[in-house]
């Protein structure tokens, strides 16, 4: 499948991901796109990033941009320095290696959905003439940690003994940094020097009983670590329970004390229990960002926030944290919904468990189907959306469809408040499930269910 946009960039095969794309799509984005005079640039930890990233960096000093190369860095602390610049960042996030992407910043955020069709309009763009750029390195990293000291301080984690799962995350030594300078004590875990394709919403059996070694092992009370590019977070509490992106999301907007929470329809329901403003969206930061700028341009002093079930977190208003402000930042971000959770219970005195058992009691599950055509996916939505027979048929729950939401997939909600929603994905061959039910047993149950019907249908 030919590198194309889907929910977070242009994704690709690496082996399609030729010098001549790379500068085509590099080009298209600065002449079809406002991006002003400099460009930042940055990489995760993919053997093919180091090449790309150069390509890049050649094709905007030859449009006549200044360059920053921040080298490798998480997305979100790129995204933070490029404030009022534009910025590529060369990641496939959590997908395996032999794919790679590009991931594109305005001056203003995140490109939308019609600035990628400006892009793809603009491929094949002749080079501008004129002066070239000037190149420089810049050290990014520091500053986004700084943004958390100074929000949080040096207590907020005190007392605390956490692991970091390090893997191949752009994220990891940051992480560890940052940790230690809120208070923790920390404690590396399992680094790569092979890029590992860790997927915050489908982890493994096998992952989660490592993750429970580690934190008996080690006397752990928190396992934390990101995707690849570290715009996904992942949080194990001290009972070895994975905390979904989701309710890290419903945490850490409670605990910034935001109005309006804007999270695609694939999120776990328990936030409408719990705020009373919610937009629900379709899935990728793109539809997240969207929903944040259409609640800001009707009060721009509302306090907006945004995240997806992976875990992303969108910040839309200056907040507050324990002993200073926190800045806007309108894309995905990994560190705030890990260190706002823990600060809390922390400061509370409790372990993270307490802050999950205080919420509603909704649950969700998630996994995926990988090596799934794009156009099979495609037809088997549509022939299941669109037909009650045949989905009543492959849906099982023991009880009767009272809605449907086509908003992204098919989402069915049942009689007895279970959840199934079936998607294919936006950026790789995969067919996800996601569930939801009254006890993390029944939502896993259900997801088990219907991935191994999935599984006969789609192969």
């Amino acid at each position: 499948m030919a590198p194309k946009f889907g929910t977070s960039g242009v994704r690709g095969l690496v082996s399609e991901l030729t010098e001549i794309l790379v500068r085509d799509y590099t080009r298209a984005f600065l002449t079809a796109c406002n991006t002003g005079p400099q460009l930042y640039v940055g990489q995760d930890l993919r053997p093919s990033s180091p090449l790309i990233t150069k390509w890049i960096i050649e094709e905007a000093l030859a449009c006549g941009l200044d360059v920053s190369d921040c080298g490798a860095l998480p997305t979100p602390a790129l995204a933070f320095a490029a404030k009022g610049a534009a910025a590529i960042m060369v990641t496939g996030s959590h997908i395996p290696a032999d794919r790679n992407g590009l991931k594109f910043y305005l001056p203003s955020g995140e490109i939308s959905k019609a600035d990628e069709t400006l892009i793809l309009k603009a491929l094949g763009s002749a080079q501008p003439t004129g002066p070239k750029g000037t190149l420089e390195t810049s050290d990014a990293s520091s500053a986004f940690i700084e943004r958390y000291e100074t929000a949080y301080g040096p207590n907020a984690l005190s007392d605390l003994r956490i692991g970091v799962y390090e893997h191949s995350s752009v994220a990891r030594d940051m992480l560890v940094e940052l940790m230690a300078r809120l208070g923790a004590q920390t404690v590396s875990i399992a680094r790569s020097d092979t890029f590992i394709p860790v997927d915050t919403e489908a982890l493994d059996p096998e992952t989660q009983t490592l993750f429970a070694g580690w934190i008996k092992e080690h006397r752990l009370d928190v396992l934390v670590s990101t995707d690849g590019d570290a715009d996904r977070p992942m949080l194990v509490d001290e009972s070895a329970c994975v905390v979904p992106g989701d309710v890290l999301g419903v945490l850490t907007a409670q605990t910034l004390k935001a109005d309006i929470i804007c999270t695609p329809v694939s999120s776990n329901t328990q936030v409408e229990t719990l705020f009373e403003s919610v937009a629900r969206t379709r899935i990728g930061s793109p539809h997240v960002v969207a929903a944040m700028e259409d609640a800001l341009a009707k009060d721009p002093a509302a306090k907006v926030i945004g995240y997806e079930a992976n875990g992303g977190f969108l910040l839309g208003f200056e907040a507050q944290g324990n002993t200073g402000p926190l800045a806007p930042l309108i894309t995905r971000d990994c560190l705030l919904p890990l260190i706002a959770p823990i600060a809390a219970a922390n400061a509370l005195k409790q372990p993270v468990s307490a802050l999950l058992k205080a919420l509603p009691k909704r649950f969700t599950a998630a996994d995926r189907l990988q090596g799934i055509p794009t156009q099979a996916s495609a037809q088997f939505l549509q022939d299941i959306s669109s037909n009650a027979a045949t989905r009543a048929a492959f849906v099982d729950t023991s009880s009767p469809e009272v809605q449907t939401d086509v908003t992204d997939g098919l989402r069915v909600t049942f009689g007895n408040g279970d959840i199934v929603h079936l998607r294919s994905s936006g950026n790789a061959p995969e067919f996800r499930c996601y569930t939801e039910s009254s006890s993390p047993s029944a939502a896993t149950k259900l997801l088990s269910l219907h991935l191994s019907k999935l599984q006969a249908a789609l192969n």
